[in-house]
Parts: structure tokens; C-alpha cells; sequence
């Protein structure tokens, strides 16, 4: 009975102990109660736990995945010198957008100690595009409304090429996700008119991009740290932003091997990263 409970189970990790009661149940034996299953399935190390959240990654994009990630395994630091790394990214006035749990008496639902404040009319976020290089911190814009093809050109324009222009050079690439605004006819057009190279870059991988990981350390320097309007959450945002030091672009770029050798050794799927 011992090893069925295992069995079924693993057989399909999001069977319910009610689940696994029903699979296992047979006439010549006595039912098994749903809590014997669950410290049966936590004595074998199969505890309940809320699944990570991936992408779905498509078999072509896998195999895409896989081919970039054996082309860049070798690259070092050097390699990406001349890379600029960009991407979008939104930040809540008052905290996560997930649902988060407090401990509180019977009694005191309504006190403000335990309550998340919002705002009312969608002001309670900031969306920032930014980019970086081996050389440093880039600019961070703020996307007013909602981003498309003409207010990425302007981006492009006046925000990223002046930047990479001065701190990379003339021969800096450009990378980018394959967001269909990044990719409309009007923002290939500005590429080829201003002559930049893009780096191809495969659908579905924010784990290949170590800016992903440059944001999650900007909302750990503003962890705790509130604001009662857009525009002072941008400010902090910049402030923040502007602050990282090259220690951390160094180690999100000696990353890279790591993170191109986890996609070929998940076959394309999502890694950690």
C-alpha cells in the first residue's frame, strides 16, 4: 500500500491526497485515511508545495533555445563586452501583485497595521524601461501609458543610442526579447536606418537574460521602501538603479555559461534561472 501511495503520486505529482485515495483503494484491502497518505508522502520527501511558475516553451523554441545556448556556452566576458541588454519592467507602488499572508489576532481585520494600502484608477504602479552593459549601468526610462511601436522608436532614439553611443561605442549590440512591438516593421526599419546589430536572440527566454535578474536586485534595494505617487516611485527607482555597482553587471555576465549550460541540460525547458 506503502509503495502505490508513492507510486501514484509521483505518477502525477498534482493528485490530492483525496486523489490518491481513489487510485489506491482496492476490495482486499482497508482504505488508507487521507492523512496516513499525506505523512506516508511526506516521510518519502513529497511535500505539498505551490509550483513554480514557468513559460510554456514550445518544441521549436526548445530546440531554438538549445542552439543559441551551445553557440554563446564558450563566451566570457570579454565576448559580451559590446552588449547592451534592455527590457521592460513594472513596479507596484505598494508591493507585489501576488496574493501575501499576515499574521494577525481574531478581531482586527480592519486595522491599518494589517492592511495592504491600493490606489484606486490603476496608479498603483511604474513601468520602467532600462538597459546595461559590461561597462555599466544604463538609463532608466519611465513608459508613460501603455508601450508601443512609436514610444519604443523614441526610446531607442533619445534614450538608448546616445547612452551606448558614448559608453560602449559605435560597435555595441543590441539585445532585445522578441516582444511583437520590438519586432514590428516600424522598430526594424529604425535598426537598419541607424545601422544597429541586433543580438538574435531565442523566444521564451528570460532566463538567458541577466537583466531579469537586474531587476530582482532593484526591488531588493527598494524592499520596504513605499511611495505615494508614480512619479516619486520613479525617482526612487532611478536612484536605485543608477546605484548598482559593476560587481553585480560582472556577476550576472560570468553567469552566462551557467545559464546557457542549465538550457542545454533541460533540453530547451525553463531553468532556474
Amino acid at each position: 500500500m506503502d509503495r502505490n501511495i508513492i507510486r501514484a503520486s509521483r505518477e502525477d505529482p498534482r493528485r490530492t491526497s483525496t486523489d490518491i485515495q481513489v487510485v489506491v483503494t482496492s476490495p482486499n484491502e482497508p482504505v488508507p485515511s487521507r492523512r496516513t497518505i499525506r505523512r506516508r508522502l511526506q516521510a518519502q520527501g513529497l511535500h505539498g508545495r505551490r509550483p513554480v511558475k514557468k513559460p510554456f516553451i514550445s518544441e521549436k523554441n526548445r530546440r531554438s533555445r538549445v542552439e543559441w545556448a551551445k553557440a554563446h556556452l564558450s563566451w566570457g566576458r570579454q565576448e559580451w563586452a559590446k552588449h547592451v541588454w534592455s527590457d521592460e519592467s513594472k513596479f507596484n507602488l505598494f508591493g507585489s501583485d501576488g496574493n501575501t499572508w499576515i499574521r494577525r489576532p481574531i478581531g482586527t481585520r480592519f486595522d491599518p497595521k494589517y492592511q495592504t494600502p491600493t490606489v484606486k484608477h490603476g496608479g498603483g504602479s511604474c513601468m520602467v524601461w532600462g538597459c546595461f552593459s559590461s561597462q555599466g549601468m544604463g538609463p532608466l526610462r519611465r513608459i508613460v501609458g501603455i508601450m508601443d511601436r512609436f514610444q519604443y522608436e523614441d526610446i531607442l532614439e533619445n534614450t538608448m543610442r546616445p547612452w551606448a553611443l558614448q559608453n560602449v561605442g559605435r560597435a555595441y549590440v543590441f539585445q532585445q526579447d522578441n516582444d511583437p512591438k520590438h519586432t514590428s516593421l516600424h522598430v526594424r526599419s529604425w535598426f537598419q536606418r541607424r545601422r544597429v546589430d541586433l543580438l538574435e536572440w531565442p523566444s521564451q527566454s528570460p532566463d538567458l537574460n541577466p537583466i531579469e535578474h537586474m531587476w530582482e536586485e532593484l526591488e531588493r534595494r527598494l524592499s520596504g521602501v513605499r511611495a505615494t505617487n508614480a512619479d516619486q516611485k520613479f525617482a526612487q527607482l532611478e536612484a536605485a538603479w543608477m546605484a548598482i555597482p559593476k560587481s553585480v553587471i560582472d556577476k550576472l555576465l560570468d553567469s552566462m555559461p551557467r545559464r546557457c549550460q542549465a538550457v542545454i541540460d533541460s533540453r530547451g525547458y525553463a531553468t532556474k534561472y
